[in-house]
């Protein structure tokens, strides 16, 4: 595998939320998971578990009908109401009746057979997450129709995506009572939208598909070697645009969606590698090795003008995102991938004496590089994030403990292993790129994810190669949870409509690993027919149903 851009060049499809798969084509070397044929109508378990992904924590059956929305007619139907007390849950409870072709009653009184929303009182959350645990929810079904609360607006919508796809999968609900929650706070998509253009279209498709799935974290890759993804404003920096990227008005749409449906939207601005594109503008900071050759896409961390260089378009960019979260690279910084740092770098290595004393090396350096990019996130009320690889054993100089590790690889030289951040009480995400990395092309050895891998194989705890860390039982609050990760190393090497169909089984997959905490007892095959018939593309048993949901 090359050292350079190992993991930006990986991309594992797995993206298509839903699981329109047998309508769109796969690309090439896209593993066919797809049924040739849309499944057989889904049936509930014979306790009335509902048959959705990802699986509810726990449904306890009660006597009664089974209920199935009736469609608005001149003599009424179902209607989708809120709870007087509840006003904020008003695009929750509009989006609901619009994919189910539901009336939309607002904040009045329910009538039987009625969807009411609301939100949970104080102490009342959703048992599998503790009580009042952030995105839980609960939904009783008996006589007067169905009852969603949630411990907080995401809960409440998480409970519609249950109801949605019940009625997509079998048409109705069983009486009783569901108690869901997350077993991970973080579950998402991550987009290379620096070295492939995404229409604005297609990623709103994969935030309403993410949004089914109950996955509530988008990760932008928005800078690399090959341009900027997004639109600057500031004329020093937009010689990084290439032909092709998303306007700052885009992005503003994008975001909003994403806010709607209760997903983060989270920023990678890479440094200090993966800089091509601004070093092409400024070539005077960019890094020479002890024979003068300039090193592809990194930055002279010794510059003492390079972070503010950075920073400057970090700075224009927060205030577009919203989210609480920023990605700071970290990774691959090349004069660290040498064998030898400080014979081929002496400039840097005399810079890292006169800043850390006589024992300094060039990594603490970069560390000191990373912590000073993250000082600029948190000053904006960002948590930050690096690459696992941007972190370095044997430094004088710690990285900020608050910083957030992405795990991706161990095969980069020096490489840590996941149970050395762990142990130190660092929080972790999961990237695996031996499972969710979807690189275009299949470059350095990478193939295109599959499904049952992920399904079958992987968890949270696997951040490294196949097996599980050491300890994962008592890891499990430092494993936050897990990203599957499209790269645009070989751009060309499938459209967007591939890469979306690539890419939703191995989403549909870490959704329901990174959602129910525990190992599925459902067949892979049985889970494969399941996601094909949630698709918005199949035909639903309760008649017309609204597939592609639109804003709030």
């Amino acid at each position: 595998m090359a050292t350079y851009c190992a993991k930006h060049r990986v991309v594992r499809a797995a993206s298509a939320v839903a699981l329109a798969l047998t309508t769109i084509g796969y690309g090439a070397g896209a593993p066919a998971e797809a049924a040739a044929q849309p499944p057989p109508a889904a049936t509930s378990p014979a306790d009335g578990t509902p048959s959705v992904v990802p699986s509810v924590g726990t449904f306890t059956p009660a006597s009664g009908q089974l209920w199935t929305p009736s469609r608005v007619s001149a003599d009424g139907g179902t209607e989708v109401v809120i709870d007087a007390s509840s006003p904020g849950l008003a695009d929750e409870g509009k989006l609901l009746a619009q994919e189910l072709g539901l009336g939309y009653g607002g904040s009045a009184a329910p009538e039987a057979g009625d969807i009411r929303l609301a939100l949970s009182p104080a102490g009342q959350g959703a048992s599998p997450g503790g009580q009042g645990a952030p995105e839980s929810y609960k939904i009783v079904v008996d006589e007067n129709g169905v009852t969603v609360t949630g411990a907080d607006e995401a809960g409440v919508f998480y409970g519609t995506r249950t109801v949605k796809q019940a009625v997509r999968t079998t048409g109705s609900l069983a009486a009783g009572t569901i108690e869901d929650a997350p077993s991970k706070p973080q579950r998402g998509l991550n987009l290379d939208i620096a070295r492939k253009y995404f229409t604005p279209g297609w990623i709103e498709d994969r935030l309403r598909e993410m949004a089914d799935l109950k996955l509530n974290q988008l990760g932008l890759h928005v800078s690399d070697d090959q341009g900027l993804g997004i639109e600057t404003k500031q004329r020093k920096y937009r010689g990084m645009l290439p032909d092709k990227y998303l306007t700052q008005v885009q992005l503003a749409d994008i975001v909003k969606l994403a806010t709607s449906l209760h997903i983060s939207v989270v920023p990678e601005f890479d440094s200090p590698g993966h800089l091509g594109a601004l070093l092409k503008l400024f070539p005077g900071f960019q890094l020479k090795d002890a024979y003068g050759s300039p090193v592809q896409g990194a930055i002279d961390i010794s510059n003492e003008k390079a972070g503010a260089l950075v920073d400057g378009l970090v700075e224009e960019f927060l205030p577009l995102f919203p989210g609480s979260a920023w990605h700071l690279g970290g990774d691959e910084y090349q004069a660290l991938v040498r064998r030898n740092p400080e014979k081929a770098f002496p400039d840097l290595a005399a810079a890292a004496i006169e800043q850390y004393g006589a024992a300094a090396k060039i990594k603490d350096l970069a560390t000191g590089w990373l912590n000073a990019r993250a000082k600029t996130v948190t000053a904006a009320g960002k948590q930050p994030k690096a690459w696992n690889d941007g972190f370095y054993a044997g430094t004088l100089v710690q990285a900020d403990p608050a910083i957030e590790v992405e795990y991706w690889t161990g095969k980069e030289i020096g490489a840590r292993p996941p149970e050395e951040y762990l142990d130190a009480g660092r929080k972790v995400v999961n990237l695996n790129d031996a499972y969710l990395y979807y690189v275009l092309g299949q470059p350095n050895d990478f193939t295109y994810p599959t499904g049952q891998a992920i399904y079958e194989q992987w968890t949270p705890s696997v951040l490294r190669g196949t097996a599980e860390v050491e300890n994962a039982a008592q890891d499990q609050d430092r494993i936050l949870g897990g990203r599957l990760a499209v790269w645009g190393d070989l751009a060309k090497a499938q459209t967007e409509q591939q890469v979306a169909a690539g890419i939703g089984m191995p989403l549909a997959a870490l959704a329901q690993k990174v959602w129910s905490g525990a190992q599925p007892s459902q067949a892979w095959s049985d889970f494969q027919a399941l996601v094909s018939r949630a698709s918005p593309g199949s035909p639903s048993p309760s008649g017309p149903v609204s597939g592609a949901s639109t804003a709030p």
